[in-house]
Parts: structure tokens; C-alpha cells; sequence
């Protein structure tokens, strides 16, 4: 078993950890590859390379934790046996600890805090500290006003330092505290604990997460970016990766081995393109501007000729520039002859331009492997770009999707198909993660398997998109668009807004919950992304699809509440609702309102605010469904028109796709909804007048459509006092 000892006393001499050589991962249950490293306490280094199931977000530089970078070897010791037992909480040294943490953390984690604790510790022995029992409150507080600013190399303030950055300098002084006992080169005092009584959030100033403050995507944003994404993928994409496999298959040209003069062949091989009209192949831009820097002239014939293209028809890897001046006479006059042209997509086909005027072609030609090489990564971002936004997936779950993402598509009947993608769930999980399924739309599950098509042959992973930098490859792709080469194809200019992977699934999540019937991208409907979200939720009701349901939820709740307090704000302005459903919830305003006259009675010269309205109208609040053009106060499921009709009362939402908001004595309109049906009277007004009359029913059935959009929009107008 193993023993706590205690610090030993000035002058004793090294006192050894307990801890020490004990194998740190077996020892937090992380599993090691077979002739992997393990690390063990008291090695300056702890390497995880070896341990299988990490993160494949995470970097190879984070699988180290270093402790050399704290200057006290004493101090170097706390810090390994803290880090483990933060790693091994239930080891039996640790969860003897009464103060301990009794969750293990994730190796990201721990070198977060050991970067912190470094910097810790380090400003002590700057600051003449030799012992942790000599660290005063004084100390904590000076350290912590140190790390409040943002410092430059000089120590200059720049900034105030965020809030996370503080957070985590008040973690790493107050947490040691609670393991002194485990400690056996040095420790703070007895009882010592930096601002006792409070938590590193209290200290910090900041609050646990618990709305999401991530601002999603602006509209002007939103739309360029799916828009193109979705053109690159499936109008370019197909056409890559043709050029891509035909590129793999092309045959290594055959080396000289015959005893005729190398020169010879590459006259030979010149005169062939002159002979047959086959242009030179031209140089990649990288290299030209190489060739300009090693003195090449601007106006030389050759510079954008790829000679080494030429070396390889002759059978050479290479071409000798010192064969150039021989040559230089022919070469020029092939080019004269038969000018320069990219090594492939030459002859490109033509495609729709993204703003529909007319076609062009996919690509004005691509001139050797690295220009290959940016016109598949371009592809596979635009891949990633289309799942994050139609998916929500997190960053660890598209790292994860391994190359056999995509289960076979499942036939639902009536021209419906299901789509599944397969990944890992990594946050809230144990190492290794688990696996799950996604339901998804189609284009989705095409952009998987796009980009795995286009996978480089030579990568040994297992996965579709590997680790990658989101905001670098987005930049890169807006680049291009918003370049002569996304211009020729038609694609919309792209924002300089920001854009993340945390970003694009409070997007989707806010598009799900303002937005339900709307269109995400031309042919993509919220409410179909919605419908296949749904239904992943319910093939795993804990699964990653219902964390990004609940985030959908929690948006729709803020959304209620908006929209419930607007139209109670337009009831006290005399803008009152219509329909149906207008004198059950009018008379609930009227009831908050003589609450709110009560409270103002109650607490003279303090008037309510909205928080104080919000709370008086969150219960009506929680029943709001929105449809296309009207509110639905699901109160009372046996009162909904559309589970009558469904024959489904007992159902616990309304079926908005049965909606007759007309009739329906939970339906409201407001202002808001006036848009939606002028538009429907006057396509309907348009269809009428291509009815012949030979068609009186149809005339007919449309009249009486008419006169109801027509009754609902004069409602509208005469509860909002602008009736004419």
C-alpha cells in the first residue's frame, strides 16, 4: 500500500515522492499501444504518444507535459504529484485527500494546468520565494493583479487579460491547497488557502458557462458561405475528383536507358509538341516567382515553361539548366509555336456558374501537383465548411469521422432516404470517446464522402478529415472566393466575418429555433434538418445529436420569450393580435399588466423591467410553436385543430404542417405575419388570372382561399389601426 509522508524538515536532504516510478497510465486507466511509451512519476517529461484513443484534435505537442520549465526542482515534484493526482483521483494516495477533486481531467487539461502552475511558480522564485509555506495571501493577491493585464515581452501592459486567463491563475494557486498532505518535497502552510471560502470564479470575476454567449453567423454570412461551400462541393467536386484519380493513375514516365544523348531526346521530345500542336506545359506560380528571385527576366519566353515537364517526356526526372542555353533556341520556338498551357484541365468542362449567367469552365487548367494539392485542400474545406453548418458537429466529432463514415443509406419508403455518418462523441466522455451515429442530410453525407474520395493516398489515418485548422482553411477558402478564380464561377462575395466551429453550430441551433420554416440554402429546408436532427435524437435519446437538440431547445425557450414580450409590448401600444386565438391571450396580457400596475403600487418610483414582464409571461411563453404565419399557443392539446385533425389529441406538439391557423382557437397574428399573406394573396391573385374558364372549380376553390388571406390581412390591419 502506498504511504502519505509528510515534508521533511529543513536541512534533511532530498526526501523522495512516494509516488515515484509509479506508471502513470496505468494508473489513470489510460490504455498504452503495444511498445508505447509510459510515463512515470519522476521522469521530467511525461509523454502520452503511445496511448491509444486520444483525441485526434489533439497535437502532438500537447501529449507532453513538461515539468523541467519550473525552475525549483522542489516545485517540480509538487507539480507531478498534483498533475497526477488530477489525472488519478482514484488512486489510493489521492482519494484519501478530503479536498481532492474526485473526477479525473483530460491531458489537454492537465497541461493547461501545468502551464499555469510553471508561470505560478516561476513568479514566486522571481519574487525571492523559496518555500510554499512562505506564499502569504499578499503573494496571491500581487500574482494575481500581475496576470489581470496582458504584458508584452518588456512587461509593458498592453491589455486587461480575460476572464479565462484569470480564472485559471486563481486555479493554479488555490488547488494545490487542497492536496499539501500528498506533497512530499514542499507545500503551503497548514490551513493556507488562497481566498478561502471562495471559488476561482467568485475571485476572477466571471461565471460558470451556462448561456451560451457564442454569437452566431449573420445572415449576409451566412448564406455567401453555404452558398459557395455547397457550389465547390457539388459542382466542382465531382469534376476534382476525376482529375484527382486520373492524376493517380497516370503511368511514371519511362527512365533513359538506351545510349543515345539525353539531348538528343529532348529535342526529340520538343520537336514532338511542335509536330503534334501540344502546348508546353506551364510552370506552377511558386516557381516562377522562385525563377524571378534567381534572376530570371520578366519578358523571358521561358519562364513560365516547365522544363522539368520536358525532362520527363525525354525519360529524365530533371532537366539540366546547364542544357539551357543549348536548347533555349528550340524551346523558344516551340513556344512561338504552340504557346503554354496548365499540365492538367486543359480542356475542362463547362459548368453553371453559381449566379446563373451561363457557363463556364470547372477550372482554367491546373498547373502541377501543388496547385493540385490547394485544389483538393479548397474541396475538403468546403467539405467541412457543409457538415459543420447543416450538422452542428463540434470540432472533435468531425477529427473523428473515420473513412468508413458513411453507412449505407437506409430506403424509408415514399422517396425517402436516411443518411448516417459515424463518429465519436469526445466531450463528457472517457478516453477513447464513444461511437455514434448522426442523421443527416443529404449533402452532408456527400461532402463525407467527397472528401474522402479525395483523401491524399499516402495519409495512414483512419480518418475522413484527420485534425485540421478550421478559421486557417476558412480563410484560405474565402480568399478564393472572393478572388478573380470564385468571381468567374459566379460565387457570391464572403463577409469578413468570423467564423469557428463553435460558431457554426450556435448558427444552425439559432436557425432551428428562429427560423423553423425557413430555407438554410436554396433546396435545404430548416424544418428537413430539423426532421433528420429529430431523428437521430431518437435513435440515441443521449446521444451527441440530443446535446445539440437541447442547445436548439434552450434557443427556442430565448426565442419564446421574445417573441411573448414584443407581442405583449404591442398589446400596451393598442397593436393587438388576431385570429381565433386573439381574446384568450389578449386577456392574458391584460391580467400581466394589472400584475405589473400592482408591483409599481407596491414599490413606488420603481417601474418593472423587461426581466420582471418576461417573468410574468414565461409560462405563456413556454407554449409558443411558431408557424409559418402565425403564432400557436399550444395549451391545451385537446383544443389543437391539428391533432383533431390528426386524430392524435393526446400528442404532445402541434403538427405544424396541419396547420389552419384560421380555425384553430390556440392561432394568433400579428404584425409580423402580414407579409407572409399579402405574398399568398397575390400568388394567388396571379394564378387566378391564368385559369381558363373551363376550370370554374379550380377558380372557385382558389376565390375562397383568396377572401380568407384577405379577411386575415384586414384583421391584421384593424387590430394595428392602419386598415384602410
Amino acid at each position: 500500500m502506498t504511504t502519505v509522508t509528510t515534508k521533511a524538515p529543513a536541512g534533511s536532504g532530498p526526501v523522495r515522492s512516494p509516488l515515484f516510478g509509479l506508471d502513470v497510465c496505468e494508473e489513470a486507466g489510460l490504455r498504452v499501444k503495444p511498445g508505447g511509451m509510459r510515463p512515470r512519476v519522476g521522469e521530467p517529461v511525461w509523454s502520452f504518444t503511445g496511448v491509444e484513443g486520444l483525441p485526434v484534435s489533439l497535437k502532438p505537442s500537447e501529449r507532453r507535459l513538461d515539468f523541467s520549465r519550473i525552475r525549483d526542482p522542489r516545485w517540480r515534484v509538487v507539480a507531478e504529484e498534483f498533475i497526477f493526482a488530477r489525472l488519478a483521483p482514484g488512486h489510493e494516495a489521492v482519494r484519501e485527500l478530503p479536498q481532492a477533486f474526485r473526477y479525473p481531467i483530460a491531458i489537454r487539461t492537465c497541461l493547461a494546468r501545468l502551464q499555469n502552475l510553471a508561470e505560478w511558480f516561476n513568479w514566486l522564485t522571481e519574487h525571492g520565494v523559496t518555500s510554499l509555506g512562505e506564499v502569504t495571501q499578499l503573494h496571491c493577491q500581487a500574482y494575481y493583479l500581475h496576470r489581470s493585464d496582458v504584458r508584452d515581452r518588456k512587461g509593458r501592459i498592453l491589455r486587461p487579460a480575460a476572464p479565462e486567463t484569470r480564472l485559471a491563475a486563481v486555479q493554479a494557486m488555490q488547488e494545490p491547497a487542497f492536496y499539501g498532505e500528498l506533497f512530499s518535497t514542499d507545500r503551503f502552510a497548514d490551513g493556507f488557502v488562497p481566498w478561502p471560502g471562495r471559488s476561482p470564479f467568485e475571485v476572477a470575476g466571471c461565471k460558470p458557462r451556462e448561456a451560451n454567449v457564442t454569437q452566431p453567423m449573420r445572415q449576409d454570412a451566412l448564406q455567401p458561405w453555404l452558398a459557395a461551400a455547397l457550389y465547390v462541393v457539388e459542382t466542382l467536386g465531382p469534376h476534382v475528383l476525376e482529375l484527382v484519380e486520373a492524376v493517380r493513375q497516370e503511368e511514371a514516365p519511362t527512365l533513359w536507358t538506351s545510349s543515345e544523348r539525353w539531348q538528343a531526346r529532348l529535342s526529340t521530345a520538343i520537336r514532338a509538341h511542335i509536330a503534334e500542336g501540344v502546348p508546353l506545359e506551364a510552370l506552377e506560380d511558386m516557381e516562377v516567382t522562385r525563377r524571378l528571385l534567381d534572376g530570371w527576366s520578366q519578358d523571358d519566353p521561358l519562364l513560365n515553361v516547365s522544363l522539368n515537364a520536358l525532362a520527363r517526356k525525354a525519360g529524365k526526372k530533371t532537366f539540366p539548366h546547364r542544357w539551357i542555353p543549348t536548347l533555349r533556341p528550340l524551346m523558344e520556338q516551340a513556344v512561338a509555336a504552340v504557346g503554354v498551357r496548365p499540365r492538367w484541365g486543359r480542356d475542362a468542362r463547362a459548368v453553371s456558374r453559381a449566379d446563373g449567367g451561363g457557363e463556364v469552365p470547372w477550372t482554367e487548367g491546373v498547373e502541377g501537383i501543388l496547385d493540385l494539392k490547394f485544389l483538393v485542400d479548397r474541396v475538403r474545406t468546403a467539405c467541412i465548411v457543409v457538415v459543420a453548418l447543416l450538422t452542428g458537429m463540434r470540432a472533435s466529432e468531425l477529427m473523428e469521422m473515420p473513412v468508413d463514415a458513411c453507412a449505407p443509406p437506409k430506403d424509408l419508403g415514399s422517396g425517402r432516404m436516411r443518411y448516417r455518418l459515424k463518429t465519436k462523441l469526445i466531450k463528457g466522455q472517457g478516453p477513447g470517446g464513444v461511437w455514434e451515429e448522426w442523421v443527416t442530410v443529404r449533402q452532408a453525407y456527400s461532402a463525407v464522402q467527397l472528401a474522402v474520395g479525395l483523401r491524399d493516398p499516402q495519409d495512414t489515418s483512419s480518418r475522413a478529415f484527420g485534425r485540421f485548422t478550421f478559421n486557417g482553411r476558412c480563410a484560405s477558402l474565402r480568399t478564393w472566393v472572393n478572388g478573380p478564380e470564385g468571381q468567374r464561377l459566379g460565387l457570391a462575395p464572403i463577409p469578413n466575418d468570423p467564423i469557428s466551429l463553435q460558431i457554426t453550430r450556435r448558427t444552425l441551433a439559432m436557425e432551428l429555433a428562429h427560423r423553423p420554416g425557413g430555407l438554410l440554402a436554396a433546396k435545404i429546408h430548416l424544418k428537413h434538418v430539423s426532421v433528420v436532427t429529430t431523428e437521430g435524437y431518437a435513435a440515441r435519446p443521449g446521444g451527441a445529436q440530443a446535446e445539440f437538440l437541447s442547445d436548439v431547445a434552450a434557443e427556442e425557450q430565448v426565442r419564446n420569450k421574445d417573441l411573448t414580450l414584443e407581442a405583449f409590448r404591442d398589446s400596451q401600444k393598442g397593436i393587438l393580435p388576431t385570429g381565433s386565438g386573439a381574446r384568450d391571450l389578449i386577456e392574458f396580457f391584460a391580467s400581466v399588466d394589472e400584475k405589473l400596475k400592482e408591483m409599481e403600487a407596491s414599490a413606488p418610483g420603481v417601474k418593472p423591467g423587461d426581466q420582471e414582464v418576461i417573468n410574468l409571461l414565461s409560462r405563456r411563453a413556454k407554449t409558443l410553436h411558431l408557424g409559418i404565419a402565425n403564432y400557436c399557443w399550444f395549451i391545451d392539446p385537446s383544443k389543437a385543430l391539428c391533432l383533431i385533425l390528426a386524430g392524435t389529441p393526446g400528442a404532445d406538439k402541434p403538427l405544424a404542417g396541419m396547420c389552419d391557423s384560421v380555425r384553430c382557437p390556440q392561432a394568433t397574428h400579428h404584425q409580423s405575419h402580414r407579409p407572409v399573406w399579402a405574398a399568398s394573396a397575390e400568388n394567388k391573385k396571379v394564378f387566378m388570372g391564368g385559369i381558363g374558364r373551363g376550370q370554374p372549380t379550380e377558380k372557385s376553390r382558389l376565390q375562397a382561399d383568396l377572401n380568407r388571406d384577405l379577411r386575415v390581412l384586414a384583421e391584421i390591419d384593424a387590430a394595428n389601426g392602419t386598415g384602410v
